[in-house]
């Protein structure tokens, strides 16, 4: 059975067709710096979006047309298996994401729920040796459900932190049993409300905890997936503990786990922490964490996670280039964490929503590939910090010479002679544009 019998496989076109059905500029084998496009994008779909969102909102019922509903929760899980991989074919997308509670329902008792979930991976294993489609990533939904109403890590209640135990020993299961590339912790309920009843120390020194419980089980069954935390501030808890990238990082080098942990971040995450995505993709690039990205944008009229697809070429540019100089993102990749509009309820909305998404991100690459080979911004950077090693007052502060003493003398000597250089941004940004547009 198809569940999208209208749509072929999507081609490239070109951007002058008319055919809502093709990429417009996404084309898979294109050598970009060296490397086909979909070397460098390594594009992903996430199962919870695509397959379990239903467009309702708090203030309005389902919308969604979705025709994979079967008569029991199960039935409709293996439906949804085929009618994904059949999304990831026509895409032509390599790899795909998802959350244990995405693909099996829990149903009554935590066995139930690891039986479904042995069920439903291995549809998912037999459709993927079928088509060569990979598994970037999978994890353990630990915010949903009440009892993870004070955290999984972080909880006040023992129980509560071997339930979640139990859900990350399955996941790197099946990460294993899926040849997973990446298992990502997000810590969706890992945070506070109010000091008055936290011990902030306790909490973190849990949640490295299960992250080190998690290691080493990866080792012990043989199979050591590059270990993701992804940094979101404020929602849903007030005070998340892994706000952005750079608390994030302070986490993971206090508690010596860089060796085995890096990021995984999201553009609309770095909106609500009040950073730019390319902000974020620089604090982990020089970190040595960048470790792979969900692609999205938020909506800057409002203040939550919309989650939606990407398609502002200039913002893409930015983050391309920051992916670019950190030299790829393999073993991560670029998983579209979005969602079609409420407005865009038809089944062939999946496909063209992802279609727009591919296309910008090919688009930006393009871009910042461009910016490379020109040294555009590279050479901003050698003009704008060019008397440090050019001069040699400047020369001899980074070869350490100098101390307080010897600058607060030179200082006296020629400090009433500073000049500054303009940065002429305004011009510098227009040339920018002239890349993009």
């Amino acid at each position: 059975m198809s569940y999208f019998p209208q749509v072929e496989k999507i081609q490239f076109e070109g951007k002058g067709t008319k055919n809502r059905f093709a990429f417009r500029h996404y084309k898979a084998d294109e050598v970009v710096l060296g490397k086909p496009m979909k070397e460098h994008l390594r594009f992903a779909v996430a199962y919870w979006h695509t397959m379990t969102q239903d467009g309702s909102d708090p203030f309005g019922m389902p919308t969604n047309e979705r025709t994979w509903i079967g008569a029991t929760e199960m039935d409709t899980a293996k439906n949804r298996v085929e009618a994904f991989f059949e999304i990831l074919e026509k895409l032509g997308v390599e790899y795909f994401c998802f959350h244990d509670i995405d693909v099996a329902p829990a149903g009554n008792s935590i066995e139930e729920f690891m039986n479904n979930l042995d069920e439903i991976t291995d549809l998912i294993k037999v459709k993927m040796d079928q088509t060569g489609i990979k598994l970037l990533w999978n994890t353990a939904n630990m915010f949903s459900h009440p009892r993870f109403n004070n955290g999984a890590g972080s909880t006040n209640d023992p129980e509560v932190f071997a339930y979640a135990a139990a859900q990350v020993k399955k996941g790197l299961d099946i990460s294993k049993k899926l040849g997973g590339a990446n298992y990502v912790f997000w810590g969706g309920r890992e945070g506070y409300e109010t000091l008055l009843n936290t011990d902030m120390k306790f909490e973190q020194d849990n949640i490295a905890r299960l992250f080190k419980m998690s290691i080493a089980y990866g080792e012990k069954i043989g199979h050591k997936p590059q270990f993701l935390i992804e940094p979101k501030p404020k929602e849903p808890s007030k005070h998340q503990y892994d706000f952005d990238a750079a608390t994030t990082m302070a986490f993971i080098k206090n508690y010596g786990l860089e060796g085995d942990f890096k990021l995984n971040l999201e553009a609309n995450h770095a909106t609500l922490a009040g950073h730019t995505f390319e902000h974020e993709l620089r604090v982990a690039r020089e970190y040595g964490a960048l470790g792979s990205i969900d692609a999205n944008q938020g909506d800057m009229l409002l203040g939550w996670d919309t989650d939606e697809f990407p398609t502002n070429v200039m913002d893409v540019t930015l983050a391309m280039y920051e992916i670019l100089q950190n030299g790829g993102i393999a073993p991560g990749g670029v998983n579209f964490d979005a969602k079609v509009r409420r407005s865009s309820f038809a089944m062939e909305d999946l496909i063209l929503a992802h279609i727009a998404g591919m296309d910008t991100f090919a688009r930006g690459l393009k871009v910042a590939a461009k910016l490379i080979e020109d040294k555009f911004i590279s050479d901003l950077l050698a003009e704008r910090y060019g008397k440090w090693t050019n001069t040699e007052i400047g020369k001899s502060i980074l070869a350490g010479k100098e101390d307080l003493e010897s600058l607060s003398s030179y200082a006296y000597k020629h400090g009433d002679a500073i000049e500054l250089e303009s940065s002429h941004i305004e011009y510098v940004k227009s040339v920018l544009n002239d890349y993009v547009f």
